[in-house]
């Protein structure tokens, strides 16, 4: 008679494995609503996906309903497009070539990323940090892509304008003149006042005068500032190839590069040429 203990397991699934995969999924699905109310996917960025903790990602982010190859390159072209042309990422955007297989290549003079078709995401500085949570929204089906405009462009260097506050600092400046005008006029007025006299006046005056010299000293601020970001964007364009199309020497090549399809326009509006 063969010893029971060497009889064959069943294969049938116990009542408890059971159980404890209705509570695994009751648990991912409850980790699930908790991941929705706690990010906004439709504002989602890098600060959102540095918070995000393994379970949070695996619960949001399902496997299985992932977008992936061309499908995955053409979503992710138009919302990085879409992003560019509301300058919310700075980069030019390319298709190119690696091994017959296309990659979409996103550079800037701070970092690259090149997205593959699985949704892989290969790069370095905050280029990178910008277009991984793109990648990972395109994936999700239930993710709608922005349309983005026919034509996207980075401006040229010599489009920049020096600052777009020139209004508001003209208004500034009246306020300002108009301050220091009711000041010295109450500090002149002072010695023609009828006896007693009071300090009021020159006060009076004399807080007029600081509140206009502190409104033309804003002014002057605010137009250096805008001088220097203006010079600091032009010098960022010029790095990045806007001029004469030519990659920064830290964005790697790739063997197609001779058949890239740029994505953005350049200064004139014609396609960006780009050789690695």
């Amino acid at each position: 008679m063969p010893d029971s203990s060497s009889a064959p397991a069943d294969d049938t699934p116990s009542p408890d494995a059971d159980a404890d995969a209705a509570v695994s999924e009751d648990e991912l699905e409850t980790l699930r609503q908790e991941v929705e109310s706690k990010y906004d996917f439709d504002n989602f960025g890098p600060a959102d996906m540095a918070k995000m903790t393994a379970e949070e990602w695996e619960a949001a982010f399902d496997p299985d309903s992932w977008i992936v190859g061309e499908e995955l390159l053409e979503r992710v072209e138009q919302e990085l497009r879409y992003r560019i042309a509301i300058r919310e990422i700075f980069a030019i955007l390319e298709r190119v070539t690696e091994n017959g297989k296309q990659r979409i290549l996103a550079y800037s003079d701070e970092g690259y990323a090149v997205v593959y078709p699985d949704g892989s995401v290969e790069g370095e500085g905050t280029v990178l940090r910008d277009v991984k949570p793109t990648v990972a929204l395109c994936s999700m089906d239930d993710f709608d892509v922005n349309d983005a405009p026919s034509t996207v462009r980075l401006p040229g260097p010599d489009e920049v304008a020096q600052g777009t506050g020139d209004f508001g600092n003209l208004m500034l400046q009246i306020v300002a003149f108009g301050q220091v005008i009711g000041g010295i006029a109450l500090i002149a007025s002072w010695p023609l006042l009828p006896k007693p006299k009071t300090i009021i006046a020159p006060v009076a005056g004399l807080g007029f005068l600081v509140i206009g010299i502190f409104l033309f000293v804003v002014v002057a601020n605010a137009r250096l500032s805008d001088r220097f970001r203006a010079e600091e964007y032009r010098d960022r364009l010029r790095e990045i190839g806007v001029e004469d199309g030519t990659r920064p020497e830290f964005v790697p090549t790739f063997d197609g590069d001779g058949t890239t399809t740029p994505l953005v326009e350049g200064p004139d509006g014609e396609p960006l040429s780009s050789e690695g």
